[in-house]
């Protein structure tokens, strides 16, 4: 006689299971992809699982979930305002200006737009006075302003904002004649999404708003915070939560004293939901956590990865993390003194004459390993493994889970490619 009961237990374990997996994958695709359009992959799981996502993120991070028929929508606001290395790649301040530029004539645009009227309507923004009293100006009047806006409406395109009906940007660039034009529809809903602010800087009275850049990002991210013991102890949980989320590591000298004393006792027990929902992994150590995935997806900057960039990276690393397993000498650390750039280029103009034959053409040319090195140290300071310090580049703990052993050199006949290096033991120092 067929076991219904126990069929019917395996079905509902099934059936657990899948959802639970199907919670972490929507979970995981909301923090790489917070404002998510119906054409994302990951769109129907996340409105299948609509309600137990806006309570995780409303318990363990304090950050707002808003999920319609037309896209999700999470307002990830950062812990740290003051984090430099933070942002969309390949952009400075100008380019950010562009960007809330574009946002603004889109808002006021018709549904569709092509690309040489948006263009046209943002130089009549760029000319605001008060813009061009604090050094800003676009004429798209070269070929490096028009692939600015190129770029600009590139990075609308891939968030949603912006949907490519007909046309080439490239060919705008280049001018070539009235043809030279790409038409858009605009969404509306994605784009009011944009923007992750409690507060909308519109709302501001010109004699009220903050005077100071800092302090008008400040003012756009505050939360209220009840003032009560409860409240405080949920406001300490949701900065750290959204440290650990969102940042490589927090290391425990970056804390205030309540926040180091919140986080030594309860980082256990915050570290095991985080990862038991968004399936990372937990690297405990004297001098913070790490919030760690092995698969690499939650990762703006991958390390290690493919190519020459990242390979010069890894041996940065590794030659960095040495400073952390040296002595002390007079009571002070080795790696306290820390290192320049020029030690680093020294390095890398040796490691050229190792590894060079890996790397791409450019990267072997004299004088390559500045570029090189400015790269690997960009990375690593995004990755939070070192702090400038003046003119100074300071090891920081997490960089000795990419110290290496030995490379094995392989004798490759047919082909050339680069051997890989074997990683250490994971951890801090």
């Amino acid at each position: 006689m067929t076991d219904l009961a126990g069929d019917s237990r395996r079905i509902g374990q099934q059936q657990r299971l899948h959802q639970r997996e199907e919670l972490r994958s929507a979970v995981r695709a909301l923090l790489m992809t917070p404002l998510m359009t119906p054409a994302d992959d990951d769109f129907p799981a996340v409105r299948r699982q609509a309600d137990a996502l806006r309570d995780w993120f409303a318990r363990e991070t304090g950050w707002p979930l808003h999920i319609e028929q037309e896209g999700a929508r999470l307002y990830k606001r950062p812990a740290d305002l003051s984090a430099s290395m933070r942002g969309l790649p390949g952009y400075d301040r100008r380019r950010y200006v562009l960007l809330c530029l574009a946002c603004a004539v889109l808002e006021r645009a018709e549904p569709q737009i092509t690309l040489r009227l948006l263009g046209e309507r943002l130089l009549q923004f760029a000319a605001e006075p008060t813009l061009a009293a604090l050094g800003f100006a676009f004429t798209l009047g070269s070929h490096h302003e028009r692939r600015e806006l190129v770029a600009v409406c590139r990075t609308l395109l891939e968030i949603g904002v912006l949907q490519r009906v007909v046309g080439d940007e490239d060919a705008f660039v280049h001018g070539a004649g009235e043809q030279a034009d790409a038409l858009y529809d605009v969404q509306r809903r994605t784009l009011a999404g944009m923007l992750a602010a409690v507060r909308g800087p519109s709302t501001w009275r010109p004699d009220d708003a903050p005077a100071t850049l800092d302090a008008r990002l400040q003012a756009l991210v505050s939360e209220h915070v009840s003032d009560s013991d409860e409240g405080r102890r949920t406001a300490l949980r949701h900065h750290l939560a959204r440290r650990l989320l969102d940042d490589p590591v927090i290391y425990i000298d970056t804390l205030d004293d309540e926040a180091r004393v919140y986080f030594m006792n309860q980082r256990g027990p915050m570290s095991h939901r985080l990862c038991d929902a968004a399936g990372l992994v937990a690297e405990h150590r004297a001098e913070g956590l790490a919030l760690v995935d092995e698969t690499g997806v939650l990762t703006d900057v991958a390390m290690p990865a493919e190519g020459t960039d990242a390979h010069a990276t890894l041996l940065v690393a590794e030659f960095l993390a040495s400073g952390l397993r040296q002595p002390k000498t007079d009571d002070i650390e080795a790696s306290s003194i820390g290192y320049s750039d020029q030690d680093v280029i020294a390095f890398l103009r040796d490691a050229k004459n190792r590894y060079g034959r890996y790397w791409r053409k450019s990267a072997r040319e004299v004088g390559a390993e500045r570029e090189l090195a400015a790269i690997a140290i960009e990375r690593l300071e995004k990755l939070q493994l070192v702090a400038r310090n003046a003119d100074r580049i300071q090891p920081l703990p997490a960089i000795a889970r990419f110290g290496l052993g030995e490379a094995d050199i392989l004798n490759l006949r047919d082909t050339d490619r680069m051997p890989a290096a074997a990683a250490g033991q994971p951890g801090f120092a």
